[in-house]
């Protein structure tokens, strides 16, 4: 008879152990990125954007390899676009043991989020968090972005109604969250300095669906211009109910508002819309490759955030090369000390971890969903 063999509860824990460890060595052959932002909401289509940009980077620096000898791998967390949601999303990359986030998306839920992330040694790249709350004395670490701030969009927008629109009298609105009422007040402050008189200077609820008594004032006042600091929801519902009250004032508004559901939202009156966004960066002969790789995927390179949110990808990716490891310590340093050649442009940071430059651009929005730069 043939000896029998039993294993003992050490030897089998032992032999579970192993098979751990060997688990974790297969998972460390990938390096995860966490993508965070709105896949639920009434923004999702953002988090769309970004998710179409880190998706093409990842494939592409896959096919040739990956970095250092590991694909890249990404986890999408919903944040819903909201502030309360965003540590709970930052809490579950931290739990998952995901070095390295390209998001969030929104600059509320990133502001909330932004702590946990450099206490616990994440690099987080946000391709379209504009706040300037985000980075401003935090002394952070590991905190980065791929966008201009609000203090550079909204100065941009100021200077380009002055010079261009000439209004006689404007109105400011905003959606009183971060990103919104952040950049409304820096226009209303530049459109003052430049000897506009703001007339109303006032935040509206987002989700509302009746905005008549802003829009009763805007058309007592007699404002030939409105600038609106929000996402695309509100806008377009104040672009249709002013329209059906008779207001002929131009509007304008930031990037959140260039989003082509806009348009079944506030129909014709959408026409003529003057929004800030970043450059449109499909333009330049050297990202050729690179928007063909989307249109192979039939993704839209030249949205809001699709660009930005691939250098986000490519720069993590050329930050863990340029250090040679993984190690999100390591990386971050790398980041701070170095500059990346994106489809972007140059791409190096402050010590606070903003962009050392960045190029916003004046569009005209069409009722057709296209927009042409302003000239």
């Amino acid at each position: 008879m043939k000896p029998v063999f039993r294993l003992t509860p050490v030897i089998a824990a032992l032999g579970v152990a192993a098979g751990l460890a060997f688990a974790a060595g297969a998972q460390a052959q990938t390096i995860k990125i966490g993508v965070v932002g709105p896949t639920t909401g009434a923004v999702t289509q953002y988090g769309d954007m970004v998710r179409e940009g880190v998706d093409t980077a990842v494939e592409r620096i896959n096919a040739t390899g990956g970095v250092n000898g590991k694909k890249l791998e990404t986890v999408v967390i919903d944040d819903g676009c909201e502030p309360k949601q965003g540590p709970v999303a930052a809490n579950r990359v931290v739990n998952s043991k995901i070095g390295f986030v390209v998001g969030h998306v929104c600059s509320g839920a990133t502001i909330a989020a932004a702590d946990i992330y450099n206490n616990e040694g994440v690099v987080m790249v946000t391709p379209s968090a504009t706040s300037p709350a985000l980075t401003d004395g935090k002394n952070y670490e590991f905190i980065f972005r791929t966008i201009g701030r609000d203090d550079q969009q909204g100065p941009a927008a100021a200077k380009f109604v002055l010079e261009k629109i000439k209004p006689k009298k404007a109105a400011v609105l905003h959606d009183k969250q971060s990103y919104g009422q952040g950049i409304a007040t820096a226009v209303k402050n530049d459109l003052e300095k430049g000897g506009v008189p703001v007339a109303i200077f006032e935040g509206i609820n987002a989700g509302d669906s009746d905005y008549s008594a802003v829009i009763t004032k805007l058309k007592s006042q007699g404002v030939d211009f409105v600038y609106y600091g929000g996402y695309h929801p509100e806008m377009g519902l104040l672009l249709r109910q002013a329209a059906e009250q008779g207001v002929k004032a131009k509007w304008m508004g930031p990037e959140g508002t260039g989003n082509p559901d806009i348009n079944a939202i506030a129909g014709d009156a959408v026409e003529g819309m003057l929004l800030t966004l970043p450059a449109d960066f499909t333009q330049n002969a050297a990202n050729a490759e690179i928007v063909k790789a989307f249109e192979a995927k039939k993704r839209n390179a030249g949205g809001a955030f699709q660009m930005t949110a691939y250098a986000a990808t490519q720069v993590i990716a050329d930050g863990i090369k340029g250090a040679g490891t993984d190690d999100p310590t390591k990386v971050a340093k790398y980041l701070h000390a170095n500059s990346f050649d994106t489809p972007i442009g140059k791409v190096s940071w402050n010590k606070q971890g903003d962009l050392t430059n960045f190029q916003f651009d004046v569009f005209t929005w069409h009722k057709d969903g296209s927009k042409t730069v302003y000239k």
